[in-house]
């Protein structure tokens, strides 16, 4: 009964470290040092980067801007086979709904008679398939026509990892392509 009654007074600290934090405050008076000429609203310095961050993307949402990016290389080294997994799965997830998990611009979404305009053929078109790594990027980023930004979805490094499995696509379709016509015209040859 006498250990719940006034606790306004609680006696003797033993160790007042403990209740009372001895903490130096390191911004105590920021308030006046402006009367003393200096400047303090507790923001990062304009143009910084923190830790950790990735650098901002500087290519601005226009023409010149789409333009610049077909000059920007992929930061990324070469994907390995779990890394590419990874790609390809991220462009099942977010890509595929309209390009097609063929890369043929037949997905579902376009199948379904949602858009009436066909999603960009990434395989098999000539036009697309010269756009380089930074081009790729740079539409994931900021959407094209009717396709909108995926930046919000794929982080910059998953874009860098998609950007690279579509080209691998289309490297492994230009080659088949080519073997094929190969065997086409020794078959013709051949008659």
């Amino acid at each position: 009964m006498i250990s719940c009654g006034d606790n306004s007074k609680p006696g003797r600290t033993y160790m007042p470290d403990m209740g009372e934090s001895r903490a130096y405050e390191t911004y105590a008076g920021h308030e006046n040092l402006g009367s003393k000429g200096a400047t303090f609203n507790n923001r990062p310095v304009a143009g910084t980067v923190s830790r950790g961050e990735e650098l901002p993307y500087h290519l601005l949402n226009d023409t010149a801007g789409y333009a610049q990016s077909a000059g920007i290389q992929n930061p990324l080294p070469k994907l390995n086979k779990l890394e590419m997994g990874e790609a390809e799965r991220q462009y099942l997830i977010n890509c595929a709904i309209c390009h097609g998990t063929a890369l043929d611009g037949n997905g579902p979404l376009f199948k379904s008679g949602v858009y009436l305009a066909k999603p960009a053929t990434l395989v098999g078109d000539p036009k697309i398939e010269a756009l380089p790594e930074g081009t790729l990027f740079h539409v994931m980023t900021y959407g094209k026509n009717l396709m909108g930004s995926y930046a919000s979805q794929l982080n910059r490094k998953q874009r860098w990892m998609v950007a690279q499995y579509i080209k691998s696509k289309q490297l492994a379709a230009g080659s088949s392509a080519a073997s094929d016509t190969a065997a086409t015209a020794a078959t013709e040859t051949a008659k």
